[in-house]
């Protein structure tokens, strides 16, 4: 019986001292950002795996490629951390609550059409700085997030747990899906809910038949900025799949871009949808008000005909995944089917 209890207290203590340093500040994890990464068998079960090998733990490992490199994960990971708004719904479409997330955009902590499932899960800072030593915390046996957010932190996170990255957050949120459900082994599930998804899309085009002719314009106030958005962007990703036509200036695979009042002409359109990024400081709603009664936007086709309607910044833009792209359809089909 000693032979048993020995290694395991070593590995106990190892893994203990391991947390304590990361814990304290060891973010020199030499880890190449383009190198593999150890298995993604949690360090806490392995005593009971070497006691009873029993078959659902499913030894073998998969190897995810992503962003930063190849990580391979064993079996199916239950204590699941998410840094991304979109990969968050991602999770929770695929009937998984994660045990730690950022937190949403907008909200305390969390979007209102996702407060219901985030329940008890532990917020870990915003995309743009979570809080490492929360995380380490948790125990997570996988890491969810994004080279564009986290990539400086990448080898830090990968010290606590295996670590998946997506390569961009522009518009097509499915790509970053497939790659979400393909680490928590439930790519079969994901795929379902990618096919009912463009289904639906299917379904509201032919609804909507010839109203997808009708040029839409997406635009949004900041505090002393407005962008103008083009089809590389959440909405604009969806209206291209629904059809729909965009103006000119925004008919580009683009992301966005930043106009001034004179250049007011490239924000038109037959309907124009705007959002308010007004936050905490109510600038923006200010600056919004600013242009829009300004001469040069009264004078827009899309303002003289009273087609210029403002819309749910986080449905529209900022929370970017499935969940919010499904409620997106809806909200596309009862506007241009009143």
């Amino acid at each position: 019986m000693k032979l048993v209890r020995k290694p395991a207290f070593q590995l106990a203590s190892a893994i203990g001292l391991s947390l304590m340093l990361l814990v304290t500040g060891c973010g020199g994890a030499s880890q190449s950002s383009s190198s593999s990464q150890p298995a993604a068998t949690p360090a806490t079960s392995a005593p009971a795996a070497e006691a009873s090998a029993a078959p659902e733990t499913k030894s073998e490992a998969r190897t995810i490629k992503h962003a930063m490199g190849e990580t391979p994960i064993t079996g199916t990971p239950t204590r699941v951390v998410i840094l991304t708004n979109e990969g968050t719904e991602a999770l929770l479409s695929l009937g998984i609550k994660p045990v730690g997330a950022v937190k949403s955009w907008q909200g305390e902590p969390w979007y209102e059409h996702i407060k219901d499932q985030m329940q008890d899960v532990t917020v870990l800072g915003e995309e743009t700085q979570p809080n490492l030593e929360l995380i380490a915390s948790l125990k997570p046996d996988l890491i969810l997030g994004n080279k564009v957010r986290q990539e400086k932190v990448y080898s830090q996170l990968s010290a606590i747990a295996p670590t998946v990255f997506s390569e961009e957050l522009s518009g097509n949120w499915k790509t970053n899906f497939k790659l979400y459900a393909e680490a928590v082994n439930k790519q079969a599930e994901g795929d379902a809910l990618l096919a009912d998804f463009d289904k639906r899309v299917e379904e509201a085009k032919t609804k909507l038949g010839e109203k997808t002719k009708t040029q839409v314009s997406l635009v949004r106030f900041l505090n002393g900025k407005v962008r103008v958005y083009m089809k590389d962007t959440f909405a604009g990703v969806l209206f291209n799949q629904l059809g729909f036509a965009r103006p000119a200036a925004q008919d580009k695979d683009e992301f966005m871009q930043v106009i001034a009042k004179e250049q007011m002409a490239v924000a038109d359109g037959d309907v124009l949808f705007y959002w308010v990024s007004d936050y905490d400081d109510k600038d923006a709603a200010k600056y919004k008000d600013e242009w829009i009664n300004d001469p040069l936007w009264k004078n827009l086709n899309a303002a003289k005909t009273n087609q210029v309607f403002q819309v749910n910044e986080v449905i529209w833009n900022t929370s970017g995944g499935i969940l919010a792209a499904n409620m997106l359809v809806d909200e596309i089909v009862n506007h241009f089917s009143k």
